[in-house]
């Protein structure tokens, strides 16, 4: 104690600096805390992706299993043929969601004259999703059917709406196509393999 009382504020600074330095206790804790952030930023991001291509999938499954009703005519000779049971039909398939699914899942149904005119139409303007400018039209026996669905998936992982945000706030749109000729599936219908 003697010892220290004649060393110099500006020596006992020093010593104090070279034992801070020299010192290794809690190293492994303040090096986890600089890595923690990116390192449970990147399994996050991680997880997300992977829910994102299960949600792709799913949707993809449920659409076309949903589009096999209008190809066989079901959903056209059903007693009120409109997009909310369509969704339904769609979420039927997509249970897991939860109760959100219908909330966040829109339908676009078209008919075409020809595989050539096929055309997509394109709801989101400036990141926003705009369900107006989508229709439900089933159409007939042998008529050219494009079914389109869209799914707004909420992002959870910090930053990652840099990289996938195709919707403003924090949303990214996940979509489904299924292309086909309904089936001449009423009586009088024309023969479908016969050109138009």
């Amino acid at each position: 104690m003697a010892m220290s009382a004649r060393l110099s504020p500006f020596q006992r600074l020093k010593g104090l600096a070279r034992r801070f330095r020299l010192a290794r206790r809690g190293a492994t804790a303040v090096e986890f805390a600089m890595l923690a952030f990116p390192f449970f930023g990147l399994i996050c991001g991680i997880v997300e992706i992977g829910m994102i291509m299960i949600v792709a999938t799913t949707l993809e499954d449920a659409t076309n299993s949903a589009a096999r009703e209008i190809r066989t005519g079901q959903t056209q000779s059903s007693a009120s043929p409109s997009a909310t049971n369509f969704v339904a039909a769609i979420c039927g398939n997509l249970t897991w969601l939860g109760s959100n699914c219908s909330a966040n899942l829109n339908v676009d149904v078209r008919t075409f004259s020809q595989f050539s005119s096929v055309a997509a139409p394109q709801p989101v303007s400036n990141g926003v999703f705009n369900p107006a400018s989508l229709t439900f039209n089933p159409g007939g026996p042998c008529d050219i059917v494009v079914v389109r669905s869209y799914y707004q998936w909420t992002l959870f992982t910090p930053m990652m709406n840099q990289a996938l945000e195709t919707l403003s706030g924090g949303k990214t749109l996940i979509t489904s196509a299924a292309t086909f000729r309904n089936e001449p599936y009423s009586s009088g219908a024309p023969d479908c393999s016969a050109p138009p």
